[in-house]
């Protein structure tokens, strides 16, 4: 069964709850509940995407402040309990990265919130710890609105990956 299918199958308080795993946007949780049922994995992504593209910057920053900073595994334990799990296991391209390539994730990550407003997002899922931070030295030149659009780019990916992992 992937998390769709228990959103559909649970009552309104459970499936609020799945779907903040998901994506922490309020706004987006209500949307989605509004479409319930989904009935198939297209119907979701699309549900899925529909609300994400209609909600503003407000409602995106809230959803990126749901996320823990790429390689901050603390964080993932202790602020995020509902879906830590989840970060943790798309973070894996992490394991073993050696202490320079963390370091230097760190204090990009840092210059990114300082220079953005908000953590850096990244669809981790099959990345090296190389690999996200030349993405992060990368979008630090960005301009704020192309960044934004990235980075909204790339919670739409983690939620839909999101949605359709198995329970």
């Amino acid at each position: 069964m992937e998390k769709w299918q228990a959103i559909d199958a649970a009552p309104p308080e459970d499936a609020r709850r799945l779907l903040r795993a998901c994506c922490g946007s309020e706004r987006w949780v209500e949307r989605m509940m509004r479409s319930r049922p989904f009935a198939s994995r297209e119907t979701v992504l699309s549900a899925a995407r529909d609300a994400w593209l209609a909600l503003d910057e407000t409602d995106w920053k809230e959803a990126f402040s749901h996320h823990p900073t790429i390689g901050d595994r603390e964080a993932l334990r202790r602020r995020f309990p509902e879906s830590g799990h989840l970060s943790a296991r798309e973070q894996t391209g992490l394991d073993g990265a050696p202490g320079d390539v963390l370091g230097e994730l760190a204090s990009r990550n840092q210059e990114y919130e300082a220079r953005f407003g908000y953590i850096f997002i990244v669809c981790a899922t099959g990345k090296s710890a190389a690999e996200m931070l030349a993405l992060l030295r990368q979008r630090l030149a960005n301009d704020p609105a192309d960044e934004i659009r990235l980075a909204v780019g790339e919670q739409a990916k983690i939620t839909a990956l999101r949605l359709t992992a198995p329970t």
